[in-house]
């Protein structure tokens, strides 16, 4: 059985830092993207960053380049994300993916297979 486990997320006032994690177990996902999505209450999820399967690309939304970094450990089958200067506009759950075998980077959320259950982060102004 394939698990995406995510943690890290929580309560931090705006200009605050959170680093999230995702663990994955059941297959290995070396040889494919993974990422980060994000969904607010009443919107459709987003893109918000993602590593190539070799780990030495990155990928970003506009809204969180420069405040964001994503990495992964591919030993450890876990991906990363460090959230910086944090804003109320970065409020929402927020998702771990990874593609099946999706050796190609793609922002749309349809083209990853697998999804952990997602971590609040809420940012208090």
């Amino acid at each position: 059985q394939v698990q995406l486990v995510e943690s890290g997320g929580g309560l931090v006032q705006a200009g605050g830092s959170l680093r999230l994690s995702c663990a994955a177990s059941g297959r290995t996902f070396s040889n494919s993207v993974m990422g980060w999505f994000r969904q607010a209450p009443g919107k459709e999820r987003e893109f918000v960053a993602a590593v190539s399967w070799t780990g030495g690309r990155t990928y970003y939304a506009d809204s969180v380049k420069g405040r964001f970094t994503v990495s992964r450990d591919r030993a450890k089958n876990s991906v990363y994300l460090q959230m910086n200067s944090l804003t109320s506009e970065d409020t929402a759950v927020y998702y771990c993916a990874a593609g099946r075998d999706l050796y190609r980077f793609k922002p749309s959320p349809y083209e990853y297979a697998y999804w952990g259950q997602g971590t609040q982060v809420t940012v208090s102004s």
